[in-house]
C-alpha cells in the first residue's frame, strides 16, 4: 500500500494507546468515521434514486445513468479492492467520493435542459467512483472489527451511512412539502445533495491506513506492507475460481437488484412528489433498524458464531418471505398501464388517509428486509477472513457482482417489464441465495476459539522467522 506505517499485525502495542475504544486509531471511531463519508456520500445517493426517477417524472434519464453506472460499478467493484490495496484508503475514498458531487449535479442540469446524456456520462464516471468508495468501505468495516464483534461494527455503519438516506429524504420533502402537485423536485433539491457530497469527499481524507488502526488487544488491521498491479491482478482473478465467492454471487446479484422495482415501481408510481421524499425518511429510517436486529443476532444470540450465522439466515429468509407476499397482494392493484394512464390512485400522506397507510408499511419493510440481507451478507463476508487485504477483494468481488445485477434490473425496468414479474424475479433471487448462504457458513466459517488459535499460531511462526533472521544475522 502507498502510505506507510507498521506493519506487524502480532507488533507490541503500549496499553495507553490500546486502552480506549474511543481512540482516534480504534476501528469503531474509524468505522463511525467511514460511515459518517457513506452518510455524505452513497447515502444522499440512495435518497436520491429513492424519489423514483431521480425526482423525475419521466423515469428514462435515470434508467440510462443508473445502467451506465452500474457497468462500470460491476467492472470497477471487483478491481477496486486491489485499487484499494495499492493506493491505501485516502486516495481511494477521496476519488471515489467526488464523482457523487458530479451526478447529483447532472441532475440539476437535466432538470433545465432535458438532456440526459450529462446524466448518462456522469453516471458511468460514478460507477467507477462507486467501486473504489464501496471496496474501500467494505474493507474497513469488515477487517477493523474485533472478530466477536463484526456484526455490531456492521450494524453501526449501517445506521450511520442509512441516517443519510434519512436526511436525504427529509431535503425533498421539505423543498417540496408546498408542491403537492408537482411533478419534479426543484433546483434546490439538487444543491442540497451536493453540498453534503462535498463534505463527505472532504471527511475521506481523515481515514487512516488498516496499519495504524490498533484493535484494543494490540492487533493490527493488517500484515501487508504493500503491494502491485500484478499481484493484486492475480488474486484477483483467482475470486472467480474460488468456491466461496461463487456461494455469494446469488445474494450478491439479488441485493441491489430489488432497488429498481422498489424505488420507480413502488415509491415513484404510487405517491406525490413530496410523500416520496416522506417515505424515503422512513425507508432508510428501517435499514437503521433492521441493521442493529441482525447485528445483534449475529453477534449475541448463540455462543457458536456458526450458528449465530445460521439463525440470522434463517430469520432474514422468514421475514423476507413475509414482506414479499405483502408486496404480491399490493401489486395486484396496478400495472404498468395503470401509471401511464395516470388511472392508479397517487397517494400523498396528507389527503389519501387509510389507503396510504398500506402501501406506506410495505416501503417501510422492503427498508427493513434489505438493510438485515445486506448486513447478514457482510457478517458472511467479514466471518471469511480477517485481514484487510483479502477483505477488501472479497468485499469489491461481491460490489462488482451486486452493480451488475443491479445494471440489468434498471434496464428492465427501462423496457417496461411488467411490475408483476419484476417481483417475482425479485423475491425468487433473493430466497434462492438463503442455502448456499446456509451451505457457505457451515463449511467456511470458524467459531471465535478456532480463529483465535489460527491466528496464535500465524504469530508464533512469524515469531520463529523473525529469531531465525537474527540468528542468521
Amino acid at each position: 500500500m502507498v502510505e506507510k506505517g507498521n506493519q506487524q499485525t502480532g507488533s507490541p502495542v503500549s496499553d495507553e494507546t490500546k486502552n480506549s475504544l474511543f481512540r482516534y486509531n480504534s476501528p469503531l471511531i474509524q468505522v463511525g468515521l467511514i460511515g459518517l463519508v457513506c452518510f455524505c456520500c452513497p447515502g444522499m445517493f440512495n435518497a436520491l434514486s429513492g424519489m423514483g426517477g431521480g425526482g423525475q417524472v419521466d423515469h428514462t434519464a435515470v434508467n440510462n445513468a443508473n445502467t451506465a453506472l452500474y457497468t462500470t460499478f460491476a467492472i470497477f467493484g471487483i478491481l477496486g479492492g486491489g485499487i484499494y490495496n495499492i493506493l491505501g484508503p485516502r486516495l481511494t475514498l477521496f476519488a471515489g467520493c467526488s464523482t457523487y458531487i458530479l451526478y447529483a449535479g447532472s441532475f440539476l442540469y437535466y432538470n433545465h435542459y432535458k438532456d440526459q446524456t450529462f446524466a448518462i456520462v456522469a453516471g458511468a464516471i460514478l460507477g467507477i467512483g462507486a467501486g473504489l468508495l464501496w471496496a474501500g468501505q467494505g474493507a474497513i468495516m469488515t477487517s477493523y472489527p474485533p472478530t466477536a464483534r463484526k456484526g455490531t461494527y456492521i450494524s453501526m455503519f449501517w445506521s450511520i451511512f442509512n441516517m443519510g438516506g434519512v436526511i436525504g429524504g427529509l431535503i425533498p420533502f421539505i423543498m417540496n412539502y408546498d408542491r403537492k402537485g408537482a411533478v419534479s423536485v426543484n433546483d434546490g433539491t439538487y444543491v442540497g445533495f451536493m453540498i453534503f457530497m462535498t463534505i463527505g469527499t472532504v471527511l475521506a481524507l481523515s481515514i487512516l491506513h488498516p496499519s495504524k488502526v490498533i484493535r484494543n488487544d494490540g492487533s493490527r488491521c493488517t500484515n501487508m506492507k504493500y503491494s502491485n498491479v500484478f499481484t493484486e491482478a492475480v488474486e484477483i482473478g483467482k475470486l472467480f475460481l474460488n468456491w466461496k465467492m461463487l456461494l455469494i454471487v446469488p445474494a450478491a446479484w439479488a441485493s441491489n437488484f430489488f432497488y429498481t422495482y422498489q424505488f420507480n415501481n413502488v415509491n415513484g408510481a404510487l405517491f406525490t412528489v413530496r410523500t416520496r421524499g416522506l417515505n424515503n425518511v422512513f425507508y432508510w429510517g428501517a435499514q437503521m433498524i433492521g441493521s442493529v436486529m441482525i447485528g445483534h443476532i449475529m453477534d449475541f444470540s448463540f455462543k457458536s458464531r456458526r450458528t449465530r450465522g445460521l439463525a440470522g439466515i434463517g430469520l432474514v429468509a422468514v421475514l423476507g418471505t413475509g414482506i414479499w407476499i405483502g408486496g404480491l397482494f399490493n401489486q395486484r392493484g396496478y400495472n404498468h398501464l395503470d401509471v401511464k394512464e395516470k388511472t392508479v390512485k397517487i397517494l400523498d400522506f396528507k389527503s389519501s388517509g387509510s389507503d396510504f397507510a398500506g402501501p406506506f408499511v410495505l416501503y417501510f419493510s422492503y427498508g427493513l428486509l434489505d438493510a438485515m440481507f445486506q448486513s447478514m451478507v457482510y457478517w458472511v463476508i467479514g466471518s471469511l477472513a480477517n485481514d484487510s487485504a483479502i477483505l477488501s477483494r472479497y468485499v469489491g468481488f461481491y460490489k462488482g457482482i451486486q452493480s451488475a445485477g443491479a445494471a440489468v434490473s434498471w434496464q428492465i425496468d427501462k423496457h417496461n417489464v411488467s411490475y408483476m414479474k419484476q417481483l417475482i424475479v425479485n423475491w425468487v433471487l433473493t430466497t434462492a441465495s438463503y442455502p448456499l448462504l446456509i451451505l457457505l457458513v457451515i463449511k467456511a466459517i470458524k467459531d471465535e476459539d478456532e480463529v483465535k488459535e489460527v491466528e496464535d499460531e500465524a504469530v508464533e511462526e512469524e515469531s520463529k522467522s523473525q529469531d531465525n533472521i537474527l540468528t542468521v544475522d
